[in-house]
């Protein structure tokens, strides 16, 4: 199978997701400056969390363009990511709502790090279909950048229940960490 399918349906469900969120912003009942106010929260969250799914769609993007042909491997291990993506306007409304309170946080940080393990399957899979020798391989090598994220966000997980504005600030650092396109891979795939 091609992997056009597999670009426009990961597309569509990004394209779901982040609409997901703006809807979920709801419009305050005053006309007065004031009344922002109290969706600052909200709208922080969602700021992170707009830039995390562009993101994973900028290397989602990146990452597919390593990829000759799919297999059942490729398809599943790509539709995990997306499940974790999906939850991403749940959490990030429960965290706006909530004004950073830990279990939000906490379960914020805990869904970033399931798609970040989401995503580590996925190159793996795409690794073991084309092998060690492809560009996916040569390009991310051991990977380091993906595992350090998934090991902040670990940090994250527990430091929520201790500093929850801190355990959010490790969220930051992990998106700015990815803000920048995965250049490993563009080093070594051919642009068409």
């Amino acid at each position: 199978m091609g992997k056009q399918r597999l670009e426009a349906f990961s597309d569509g469900v990004i394209a779901i997701i982040i609409t997901i969120m703006v809807l979920e912003m709801k419009v305050p009942h005053s006309d007065k400056l004031a009344a922002l106010q109290h969706l600052a929260p909200v709208f922080i969250s969602y700021i992170l969390s707009f830039i995390y799914v562009g993101i994973y769609w900028n290397n989602h993007h990146h990452l597919l363009h390593t990829v000759n042909h799919v297999n059942a491997r490729i398809l599943w291990a790509n539709l995990h990511l997306l499940f974790w993506l999906s939850l991403i306007p749940f959490v990030t409304n429960w965290v706006g709502e909530n004004h950073f309170s830990a279990l939000p946080v906490a379960v914020y940080s805990s869904v970033f790090m399931c798609a970040a393990i989401a995503y580590y399957i996925l190159s793996r899979a795409i690794i073991t279909t084309h092998g060690p020798t492809s560009h996916l391989a040569t390009a991310v090598g051991k990977d380091f950048k993906g595992k350090i994220s998934i090991v902040v966000y670990l940090i994250a997980i527990p430091l929520a229940f201790w500093k929850s504005w801190l355990a959010f600030g490790l969220n930051i650092v992990v998106a700015a960490l990815w803000l920048i396109p995965d250049r490993r891979i563009e080093r070594v795939v051919t642009w068409q």
